[in-house]
């Protein structure tokens, strides 16, 4: 999991989301983490439903304490993509997905829940161990199988979490996402 410093700079960012009323949860290799085995990251993964006017704000109140572009943000805004803010003090870099308009991306958003990070003060909301794993498999697909640590991160929420899964809800989005044979094969390899 990330270091001390590492959660402070996410801590930061959550907590001028939150004032701003801007909705988000954790993701990437945090979720991850959280839900399956623990693991060093280089970098922290949120996903957000940022509006342009909020934008402008968050600059506002980050801009000491991190490298923050309003440009690169209102891009990521108008296409749905992302951006990133650098702490100043450590160079950790907090990587922010804005929600996507797909059917998936939207439950995924709803679906978050509040979960306690050791090292943390508080709860953040984080992707749901289902979502995290769907989107796991996503991402190695699109990365062409390749990703070692994708894979892992895999297996490990399959191991940590198997029998708590909703099947149902796995079943029917590995599905729609394409994802349902990487699914069968990260089963097969426990």
């Amino acid at each position: 999991m990330a270091g001390w410093e590492a959660l402070q700079s996410v801590l930061e960012v959550v907590d001028v989301f939150e004032e701003l009323g801007v909705a988000y949860h954790v993701g990437g290799s945090l979720a991850s983490s959280v839900h399956g085995v623990p693991r060093q990251t280089n970098d922290l993964d949120l996903v957000a439903d940022l509006s342009t006017t909020q934008a402008a704000e968050v600059v506002r109140k980050l801009e000491t304490r991190f490298y923050v572009d309003i440009e690169m943000i209102t891009r990521a805004i108008e296409r749905r993509g992302s951006f990133n803010l650098v702490h100043l003090g450590t160079g950790f870099k907090v990587d922010v997905f804005l929600v996507g308009r797909e059917a998936f991306d939207r439950m995924e958003f709803a679906r978050s829940g509040p979960y306690h990070l050791e090292g943390l003060p508080r709860e953040l909301l984080v992707k749901s161990p289902e979502d995290t794993l769907l989107r796991k498999l996503d991402w190695y697909r699109k990365g062409g199988e390749v990703s070692d640590r994708q894979w892992a991160d895999i297996l490990g929420i399959l191991r940590a979490r198997g029998a708590e899964l909703d099947e149902t809800y796995l079943t029917r989005w590995a599905e729609e996402l394409g994802v349902d044979d990487l699914l069968a094969r990260a089963r097969q390899a426990l």
